[in-house]
């Protein structure tokens, strides 16, 4: 019954999202294993060969430029990082291309930060960008911009970076190559633990199977991996995490073989635009809502009025993405507020027709619109 599952999901898969660890790049000594690179180059050319587009995300920028740099150890201090990765990015990008031109085909470098996703035009500049790509016989492969990035503008690792990029695109399945073989149901250091197949539904009991130890040269870890698999599911896709240095693993688990943990989609397809707003951005504001527009907006797909809000925290301007709470104080959606916080603050719990006519300030009757709202676990439309 499982292998019956993959093979459909690979079936309907338009598109295949790898993501690459440092790891699994790697040999003991941290110099990048050129083998591996070769391997999984001619793996990818056989998924584009059976008319899917392909996208890898890689890391390994900073481990290949130690390496010409002759560090010993990976640096701690930000300049240092970023001098290996601009020295490496270099030296991997030749590689991935010199083993793609032995099929005929090139690689084309997108190095991102967060901010090419928070920003709508950037963001489908992006996607515009992957989609002429995909017009060719050029491998797009993606990498966090180290060079420049900062905290404030950094993904927090690859894991995170390749679900973006995951739900930037439609019909997609992403797959996460780590030297682990999957999600295991106990420690990974005990012989007795096994890997789990599928998980068909989301369970915040999962992070507690998740290692708090990260492998040699990552960034990530498990429990980074399963939050990336969390935002792809939840927006219709489906993530497969397994082992980069399991010989013919592409083929494999291209071939529907049972390969490593399947996270099952959550629910039906959400549509590119809301996925930006849900699960892209992240919120710059919260607005408290009473029971009657909670259920104004989750059962009657009303759109968010002023006067049910009753509570305005943040600093958010016109066009950013707020997250909607309930009285709990559970967050159930997020949108792209009509007005900044100021003024959003000043008509909570008010009836705008029962204001003054003013419409060059007030010229939206919604606080947010239907259209620029998604509600957790139920908008697919």
């Amino acid at each position: 019954m499982q292998s019956l599952i993959r093979q459909e999901i690979i079936q309907t898969a338009r598109t295949v999202v790898i993501k690459v660890g440092t790891s699994v790049l790697s040999n003991d000594d941290d110099s990048l294993d050129v083998s591996r690179i070769a391997a999984l180059t001619e793996q990818i050319y056989r998924i584009r060969q059976s008319g899917r587009r392909v996208v890898l995300v890689s890391s390994g920028a900073v481990g290949a430029g130690m390496g010409l740099l002759n560090l010993k150890q990976r640096p701690t201090d930000l300049p240092h990082l970023q001098a290996a990765a601009a020295a490496g990015q270099a030296h991997l990008i030749r590689l991935y291309n010199d083993c793609l031109e032995v099929h005929g085909f090139r690689a084309a470098q997108l190095l991102l930060t967060a901010n090419d996703f928070r920003n709508r035009e950037r963001y489908l500049n992006v996607r515009n960008t992957l989609n002429t790509l995909f017009e060719f016989s050029i491998i797009p492969i993606i990498n966090e911009n180290d060079t420049v990035s900062i905290t404030e503008i950094q993904f927090g690792d690859n894991d995170q970076l390749a679900a973006m990029v995951s739900n930037l695109l439609e019909d997609s399945l992403l797959i996460v190559l780590s030297v682990i073989d999957g999600l295991l149901d106990g420690n990974p250091d005990s012989p007795d633990s096994k890997v789990i197949p599928v998980v068909e539904r989301w369970d915040e009991k999962l992070l507690a199977l998740a290692a708090d130890s990260k492998s040699r040269g990552g960034t990530g870890g498990m429990k980074s991996k399963l939050q990336a698999a969390r935002k792809v599911t939840e927006v219709g896709e489906n993530v497969i995490i397994a082992n980069g240095r399991r010989d013919g693993v592409l083929d494999e688990i291209m071939a529907g073989k049972e390969i490593g943990t399947l996270f099952l989609a959550q629910g039906r397809n959400i549509p590119a635009w809301k996925r930006w707003i849900g699960y892209t951005v992240a919120p710059r504001g919260k607005m408290k809502l009473d029971a009657g527009a909670k259920k104004a907006l989750t059962t009657n797909g009303r759109s968010l009025l002023a006067i049910g809000i009753t509570g305005v925290e943040g600093n958010f301007g016109r066009g950013d993405v707020v997250s909607l709470l309930g009285e709990d104080g559970q967050e159930f959606a997020r949108g792209l507020t009509n007005y900044d916080s100021p003024t959003t603050t000043r008509l909570k719990g008010q009836r705008l027709a029962d204001l003054p006519s003013d419409p060059a300030n007030l010229p939206y009757e919604e606080i947010i619109h239907r259209d620029n709202l998604l509600v957790f676990g139920q908008d697919s439309e």
